[in-house]
């Protein structure tokens, strides 16, 4: 049973939240020198910081419990309902989840054979396992795109 493509799967979803990919942006990275304070800050009526990383988490924490042989639970009408960031503490809490979350759900990609990854994810009209996993990556390099921003329009 092989395990190449869904371990450069997992590698990639690595990759975007601790670094080494092409791009040389990263979750842990962008978000290092970001405060409790500066993860709230929001353009007009755009979403936080802190809420785009909650949003990318959102689904990646649904997706866990499916792979895990359970059931896909997740609302797309959830997906921004981020907590509150109040102090230090709540900012430090969600990156940590985040990053616990992320390295488990590369080890459960990892852990899928190759030979599921054209199969139907839970349902026909969700696509396949590879449609759904590379969205997940590429969700999650679209909002870190838009938290590199962000950083950068509070420099300015």
């Amino acid at each position: 049973m092989s395990h190449q493509i869904t371990s450069q799967i997992a590698l990639h979803l690595q990759q975007v939240y601790f670094g080494g990919n092409w791009t040389t942006s990263n979750f842990k990275d962008q978000l290092a020198d970001v405060s409790w304070q500066k993860a709230n800050f929001a353009l007009k009526e755009g979403n936080s910081i802190a809420t785009l990383l909650f949003h990318c988490n959102y689904y990646i924490a649904g997706l866990i419990p499916f792979l895990q042989g359970g059931t896909l639970d997740i609302k797309d009408k959830f997906s921004f309902d981020s907590p509150q960031i109040t102090c230090e503490a709540d900012w430090e809490q969600l990156k940590n989840k985040s990053w616990e979350e992320v390295q488990l759900f590369a080890a459960l990609i990892e852990q899928l054979p190759d030979s599921c990854l054209f199969e139907d994810f839970v349902e026909a009209k969700y696509g396949n396992y590879y449609r759904n996993l590379i969205g997940v990556i590429e969700h999650c390099h679209y909002h870190l795109g838009q938290i590199a921003l962000l950083k950068k329009e509070m420099k300015s």
